[in-house]
């Protein structure tokens, strides 16, 4: 060994033996001759690497051409080719990496035969966070390149993801500078429908403010209607010196202009860059549309927010905009993980009443034209009101969703909704609106619908309640009078039916539903017609009385729902003079409605009309008949009386004896069916029916669901 030589390793040595603590204790235990080895192989490895870094440069990896072809042909399991030129050296310490004509095929689902393709590819990547499996590239340049994103028909891999099949996102490296040129990337996804063919072009410097831009055109279409749009990365070069990389996207299509403006630190690297989005159309649903996420339809929208990127988050806040009459304003969270995750938090001050319709599945384009009349469609003739629009199974199954939404006040002519808060949560395509409750006309609804779309068919279960709200306040636009009248109504309504539209579920629904009267006083002329007293209702009509109270002892008017056949069970109202019953129901089939109500008397009267006020017609166009034949023979029999015998024999048809047997309250109240139903001394009552259809009414319904004669339960 020479002198210096060994003089250069004992110093080694010591200083190794010098350092401090436990290391410095444990190297001056190792034996010199150890240390020597040791000392000689870090020399030869590091003379090893020195060697290879020295042979790669001059070389500039040329002799790598094949190897790499092999090795990234092994490990992308696609075929890896490089025709002309190529380079794979460290240059100092960036990799630098040269191909002329590159090619990666595309797997043989895929509908282009090639992934990528390049005339040129020359780009500079950090090698230090790439040993950390980051890819950081610092220059890239590429001559008319070729890229194919696709999707397969099941949505289950893509074109991107190499080796394995998977579906994961598209993650792309962080670029820091690029100049490029002539260059398309294609897109498509047959899930959705979606293609996009976009071209990228580095401009040169065309003033002194900006070096130069890459900016990109292209068209698509989504769902069968066309979209186009434009951009780009401005002064990308400021960047590397850590300054502004100005980047614009302008898009329009499928109803919808958005427009994304910001500063990115990167060409690709969005993270924590501040942007701005503003976005406008005709039908929310179809901006949505574009990421897999199914949302309700709206009229007419438009919004803005700000935008930023978060590890897998991509953050919506700040947000405030209008859809139809009405505003909306919160934040939305887009987590992209191994399935898409939406937390929103959203909040309207006032929400018009025509600008829910779309939500419950009514067309948006009949309502923006038409009003609320736009929601009322035709079938077999008849008026249809309940919404036949399909939930989209498919598209919800491919998210997770919490929504919290609050509205301040619904603005409705007639109906006083206020303080509405909706809680979403959408896991596995089990869909759950729970609390959704607002307040009512002085009274509070509380709802729990669940919708499970994990089953075939898709099963819905329905769980309304109405807290004791004011008459008054709630009937007002009926006639009830507000000042005097104490009475208050609760109810309660819980059916479950299959089905993936509101329509279907309802048709074919099981349950019950019921409205409880307490104890209490309306005021109203017009609602003395329900007594169906006729010289009571004449006597207050001739002396200005027809605001005195009526009544109320107690109430329920509730009905048993099979199969989407709605039967009375029962119609019971005590009040002071008379006990009204009602008879009859409605089909959520074919939303006719068919019931009649008769009020007997409790005392004497000399002028009672005693016969049924029918309760007819559909869902969206009821109708009242208080003339009905029973009532119109009576008027025949008094008449044929009057000629025969004397004007004075004629009344005796209109005469009621008073003979009604009171009801007793607490199965009322109890909401109690009508079987379980007591006259005041205890006896069943026999006047409310079984809570029943006929069984040949209900297979006549069956039969003839769009028949338009109004009539399938009956009058029993």
């Amino acid at each position: 060994m020479a002198h210096g030589e060994a003089t250069l390793l004992d110093q080694t040595g010591a200083w190794l033996g010098a350092l401090p603590g436990r290391v410095g204790a444990w190297f001056a235990r190792i034996p010199d001759h150890i240390v020597r080895r040791i000392l000689y192989t870090i020399v030869g490895l590091f003379a090893l690497i020195l060697l290879c870094w020295l042979i790669l440069y001059i070389t500039k990896g040329r002799f790598l051409k094949e190897p790499f072809e092999s090795i990234m042909s092994a490990q992308l399991e696609r075929e890896v080719q490089v025709e002309g030129d190529f380079q794979l050296y460290f240059d100092p310490i960036d990799v630098k990496f040269v191909a002329e004509g590159m090619m990666i095929s595309n797997p043989e689902w895929a509908e282009s035969d090639t992934f990528f393709a390049a005339d040129l590819v020359h780009m500079r990547v950090d090698t230090i966070p790439l040993i950390f499996g980051r890819r950081t590239i610092n220059f890239l340049k590429l001559d008319n390149g070729d890229v194919a994103l696709e999707w397969d028909r099941a949505g289950e891999q893509n074109s991107w993801t190499f080796g394995e099949p998977t579906g994961e996102p598209l993650e792309l490296p962080l670029i820091r500078y690029a100049s490029i040129s002539s260059t398309r990337l294609h897109y498509r996804d047959p899930r959705s429908t979606l293609s996009a063919d976009i071209g990228f072009e580095t401009v040169s410097a065309r003033d002194n403010e900006i070096e130069n831009s890459i900016e990109f055109s292209g068209r698509g279409s989504a769902r069968g209607e066309a979209f186009t749009l434009n951009g780009g990365f401005f002064s990308p070069n400021a960047a590397i010196a850590g300054g502004r990389n100005d980047f614009r996207l302008h898009a329009e299509g499928v109803g919808t202009v958005m427009d994304v403006s910001g500063e990115l630190p990167g060409l690709t690297e969005i993270e924590g860059a501040e942007l701005a989005v503003q976005v406008r159309g005709q039908n929310m649903a179809q901006l949505f549309d574009f990421a897999g996420i199914a949302v309700p339809e709206t009229r007419a929208y438009r919004l803005q927010s700000a935008l930023t990127k978060a590890g897998d988050e991509w953050r919506f806040t700040r947000m405030t905009g209008r859809f139809g009459d009405s505003d909306l304003a919160g934040s939305m969270t887009v987590a992209l993980r191994d399935r898409m995750m939406i937390t929103a938090d959203l909040a309207s001050d006032t929400v018009d009443i025509i600008d829910i319709g779309p939500f419950l599945g009514y067309d948006p384009e009949r309502l923006e034209a038409e009003g609320g009349s736009g929601a009322i469609t035709q079938a077999g003739g008849t008026p249809r009101v309940l919404p036949d629009a399909p939930l989209r199974v498919d598209a919800i199954s491919r998210f997770d969703a919490h929504v919290d939404y609050r509205v301040r006040n619904i603005r409705a002519e007639s109906l006083p909704i206020s303080n509405v808060s909706l809680t979403l949560d959408l896991d596995n395509s089990f869909l759950r609106l729970s609390p959704f409750e607002f307040d009512l006309s002085g009274g509070h609804v509380t709802s729990d619908i669940q919708i499970n779309a994990r089953e075939r068919p898709v099963r819905t279960a329905y769980d309304i309640r109405l807290s004791p709200t004011p008459m008054g306040t709630l009937l007002a636009r009926f006639g009830v009078e507000e000042n005097g009248t104490t009475g208050t109504i609760a109810g309660r309504a819980q059916m479950t039916g299959t089905g993936d539209t509101i329509h279907e579920s309802l048709s074919t629904s099981n349950g019950r539903i019921a409205i409880i009267i307490p104890e209490g006083t309306v005021v109203a002329g017009n609602a003395q017609l329900a007594e169906l007293d006729l010289g009571t209702f004449l006597q207050l009509m001739f002396e200005d009385e027809t605001n005195d109270p009526i009544n109320v002892n107690c109430g329920l008017i509730a009905f048993t729902v099979r199969n989407g056949l709605a039967a009375t069970d029962p119609i019971l109202i005590d009040t002071r003079k008379n006990v009204i019953v009602g008879r009859g129901g409605f089909s959520f089939r074919n939303e006719a409605i068919d019931i009649a109500i008769e009020a007997d008397g409790k005392d004497f009267s000399l002028f009672s009309g005693q016969s049924p006020v029918g309760i007819n017609g559909h869902f969206a166009s009821p109708g009242i008949d208080p003339i009905s034949g029973e009532l119109v023979a009576r008027a025949g029999i008094a008449l044929g009386l009057g000629i025969a015998v004397s004007p004075l024999a004629a009344i005796v048809s209109f005469v009621d004896l008073g003979d009604a047997e009171a009801a007793q309250c607490g199965p009322v109240l109890r909401g109690a069916r009508a079987r379980d139903q007591r006259e005041e001394d205890g006896d069943p009552r026999d006047d409310v029916g079984d809570g029943r259809a006929s069984r040949d009414d209900v297979e006549e319904e069956e039969e003839d669901d769009d028949d338009d004669d109004g009539g399938f339960l009956g009058i029993f």
